[in-house]
Order: C-alpha cells, then structure tokens, then sequence
C-alpha cells in the first residue's frame, strides 16, 4: 500500500504518512467542490461525497476523518484558506 506524508497547521514540521489512494481520492473530491465562495466543512463534505470512490469509501465511511486529514494538508500546502468565521469557512487560495 503506497503512502504519503501530510501536514498540519497545529504542529508545523511534522509529517504523518497516511494512505495515499484514500489521501488522493478525497484531495480530489475537495478541490472539485471547494472555489472562491466560502465552504463550511458540513458543505464542503456534503459536497465531496457523491464525488468519492464507493470502492475506497462504502457508504462515505470514515470520510470525514479522511476530510479532515485533507483539509489540514491542503492548509499546510496554502491551497486551502481558512477564514476566522463562525463556523469556520474555507476557499481554494
């Protein structure tokens, strides 16, 4: 199973490894739902699920960890932005 290291924000410099088919497959989905117009997380993963492979996902089981992996990755890279809003909103950077 190949691999591939993400970031967080909330502890700069460390990387974890995580499944990289799963990674790529909601990576993906996200950017093809996320834009310039502000996305909540409940949007962007109401957004990501019909996109997502019903063999890597049955039913959009565990997508929302997968969602937030990406996310935080996505924030490390400066692809995503998020906004000091309530609740918390994101854009494609």
């Amino acid at each position: 199973m190949a691999k591939v290291a993400v970031g967080n924000p909330n502890t700069p410099g460390k990387t974890t490894q995580v499944d990289a088919a799963k990674y790529e497959d909601m990576r993906a989905a996200m950017l093809a739902v996320t834009s310039s117009a502000p996305l909540t997380a409940a949007q962007i993963k109401a957004g990501v699920l019909p996109h997502l492979s019903p063999d890597l996902f049955p039913a959009g089981q565990t997508a929302g960890w997968w969602l937030k992996c990406v996310q935080l990755d996505l924030e490390v890279k400066q692809i995503l932005q998020r906004h000091p809003t309530t609740p918390l909103t994101w854009t494609q950077a």
